[in-house]
């Protein structure tokens, strides 16, 4: 896919921000005001609410990361999101996920199925196509991370993407039955952040998820609150993880 920048501009911390096209997928890359070798990258994941709603919290998080620890960081349109063109199956399975909850029945794994799966089987290779562009670039040179978004995305893309060394993953999606088997077999270090009052996640499968993972080195980070109730010293402490394992 053809990758192309689109816009610039200096932020007032010096942080360059850069949108991008890779095919048709909108992306925006942030890096750091200056480095004297290139930088690690992390690719911040997001759910598909698309990228205009999403970039307040996705600037903050990725601007931290290349102000404070010099890492540049990138995120993407995800498919049937934003600007993209809307996807009728993931449209379909959204309206049942709806109905469902209005109606107060539980949320079937077929509804689970339809809704996530298709996502991580388009969405994963997109990541890999944008990792291929982004490490080409000169001033980065990795090694990766990838944080946040919706977990089975990050699950598939901890198995079968060897240049991510790292993932901190956010509990708080649907989680596909077939996932919890691919979560065994990851094995690079991971930090998994998990609102204990998040009132659309299921605690006890985001807990089972995290016993599934194959990883050595892996830590639940559970905070009190709902969904946006994240606190700001929880998300300096998956800095810091990334820290540790990019540099």
């Amino acid at each position: 896919m053809h990758f192309a920048f689109t816009s610039e501009q200096r932020l007032d911390d010096g942080v360059l921000e850069r949108a991008f096209t890779l095919g048709e997928i909108p992306g925006i890359l942030w890096s750091p005001p200056a480095a004297s070798a290139p930088a690690p990258l992390v690719l911040i994941g997001h759910p598909p609410l698309g990228l205009r709603a999403m970039y307040p919290r996705l600037a903050g998080r990725a601007r931290h990361y290349a102000a404070e620890y010099g890492f540049a960081a990138a995120t993407i349109e995800l498919p049937g999101s934003g600007v993209r063109p809307r996807w009728a199956a993931a449209e379909q399975a959204r309206a049942e996920l709806h109905r469902a909850k209005e109606a107060g029945e539980p949320v079937g794994g077929e509804i689970v199925d339809a809704l996530v799966l298709p996502l991580v089987e388009k969405a994963v290779p997109e990541w890999q196509a944008a990792l291929d562009a982004l490490l080409s670039l000169p001033g980065i040179g990795g090694p990766v991370g990838y944080e946040g978004g919706v977990i089975s995305v990050g699950v598939r893309l901890a198995v079968v993407e060897p240049r991510i060394v790292a993932a901190g993953l956010f509990a708080g999606s649907l989680i596909p039955a077939v996932m919890f088997e691919e979560a065994r077999r990851v094995t690079i270090p991971l930090h998994v952040l998990l609102q204990w009052d998040d009132e659309g996640n299921d605690r006890q499968a985001a807990l089972d998820l995290y016993d599934a993972f194959g990883s050595t080195e892996k830590t639940l980070q559970a905070n009190l609150g709902g969904h946006t109730g994240v606190p700001r010293f929880a998300f300096e402490s998956g800095a810091r993880f990334f820290a540790r394992h990019l540099r």
